[in-house]
């Protein structure tokens, strides 16, 4: 359970991943955006989807932040950082994130066909996972939700 105080620092910085996930979108990407925070609350790095950019099935927006991070950080460890990010993260994204060591996963909304935290699977608290990072979900869930949807839907009708 998280408190007042958390659940509104939370909602902050998705605000910020929406803003993110927003512009992919414009861009012709799936709309997820992703912030990554250190200890002190300072960004180290932000990114959305760029798959269709960059031709490339790995530049998820998760990906791509832990990547910058890193550079940012002159370390793969990001043990002090939180991630926020509007959709549950998928397979790969959970083991690179498991694999960065990051301290805690806030996203928005759940990913029923490819959610690696809670909806499919349960990376953070499998046996072959090296690191458990915290994770909560439902963070900014309708405006989340509402982003993909809305993309999905006009994109369909293209």
């Amino acid at each position: 359970m998280i408190t007042a105080a958390e659940y509104e620092t939370h909602l902050y910085w998705m605000k910020k991943a929406i803003a993110i996930a927003k512009v992919a979108g414009k861009s012709g990407e799936i709309p997820v955006g992703a912030i990554i925070i250190d200890s002190t609350n300072q960004i180290l790095a932000q990114s959305g989807n760029r798959k269709e950019k960059q031709q490339d099935p790995t530049a998820h927006a998760e990906v791509l932040a832990i990547r910058a991070a890193s550079q940012m950080y002159q370390d793969w460890h990001l043990n002090d950082c939180t991630l926020y990010v509007t959709l549950e993260p998928c397979p790969m994204c959970a083991g690179a994130i498991i694999h960065a060591r990051l301290k805690q996963v806030v996203y928005g909304v759940d990913d029923p066909k490819t959610g690696a935290f809670r909806s499919t699977a349960n990376f953070a608290d499998a046996p072959f996972s090296n690191h458990r990072p915290n994770v909560i979900g439902g963070i900014a869930e309708t405006d989340c939700r509402q982003l993909l949807q809305q993309w999905f839907m006009k994109s369909r009708k293209s």
